[in-house]
């Protein structure tokens, strides 16, 4: 067989992000809350060249930023959920309709909550993937899902205007 040999993976891919788990894993491993994740890098890393199905960002509270929302549907058809508490039950929910219209399924979270749906999910055939801080996920999560990747300092940076926007 020649290792030349190319293969074209055809899968349909849905991320699905707790913002605040991510949001809050960051701010404490870096301790510092104006570092934010970098879409443009962790999301080509996660797709693998596999096709985006949906990117939805889940995120508590009032104070979502408008630019997050647009950047997030100009470069990726995205879309943000504001959510009344937790990200927990929008994120299932959302997870559960979705898993007869893709492959694989990619939470950004480290919470150990997800355990069940991800169980859930996998028996119904969905390939499961998880994205988040190493440091600051179950380690019952990435047992169970078929693939962990930590997300690391590279896919992040320091929002400059993150101080002046919050006044």
């Amino acid at each position: 067989m020649d290792n030349n040999t190319i293969v074209n993976v055809s899968q349909s891919v849905a991320i699905l992000i707790d913002g605040n788990n991510i949001e809050m894993s960051l701010h404490s491993e870096y301790r510092n809350k104006s570092v934010m994740l970098n879409f443009d890098a962790l999301i080509p890393r996660l797709l693998d060249n596999r096709g985006l199905n949906r990117l939805v960002y889940f995120r508590e509270g009032k104070n979502i930023s408008s630019k997050l929302a647009e950047r997030l549907h100009s470069k990726y058809h995205g879309t943000v959920v504001p959510c009344h508490k937790s990200a927990d039950i929008p994120l299932t929910i959302k997870a559960t309709q979705l898993a007869k219209k893709v492959d694989t399924i990619i939470i950004l979270s480290g919470d150990s909550d997800y355990i069940e749906l991800v169980r859930h999910l996998k028996g119904e055939g969905v390939r499961l993937e998880l994205a988040a801080l190493k440091s600051t996920t179950a380690q019952i999560l990435i047992d169970e899902v078929d693939y962990f990747t930590p997300i690391i300092k590279e896919d992040c940076f320091l929002h400059k205007d993150f101080n002046r926007s919050r006044k």
